[in-house]
């Protein structure tokens, strides 16, 4: 399985990547297999403030429809367009092309509670 170093995780398979003061958001790499072929990522809160563990959008597969809930809080500043053609990068690239929206960071200490991927990889039995 897929667990790059330098992410952080969720409990409920999110990844994010800090890059300054914006934190990147996507599923993790044991959540797409989970899910199986992704066709659409819906994503409505552009813009939008959001808080910790807020459901920020919906992903379907062929099988399910999963929610998507935040890593932190913040606003949406950008959804990834590319998703809405190609949603399946979801499942080829969870990391990079896959990536979902774009959020600034509020509240920094909130990613103090998020998950290494050691500790994700023990919790999914990677």
């Amino acid at each position: 399985m897929n667990l790059p170093a330098e992410l952080k995780y969720t409990k409920e398979h999110e990844w994010v990547r800090i890059e300054g003061d914006v934190a990147y958001v996507g599923i993790t790499d044991h959540a797409q297999k989970e899910l199986g072929d992704i066709v659409y990522v819906d994503i409505d809160t552009l813009d939008k403030e959001i808080a910790q563990n807020e459901v920020f959008g919906t992903v379907e597969a062929v099988k399910t429809v999963s929610d998507l809930f935040s890593p932190i809080s913040g606003t949406v500043l950008e959804v990834n367009s590319h998703l809405d053609g190609n949603p399946e990068s979801v499942n080829s690239d969870p990391y990079g092309d896959g990536w979902m929206v774009k959020i600034s960071i509020a509240n920094p200490s909130e990613l103090d509670a998020l998950l290494s991927a050691e500790a994700y990889g023990e919790l999914v039995g990677a």
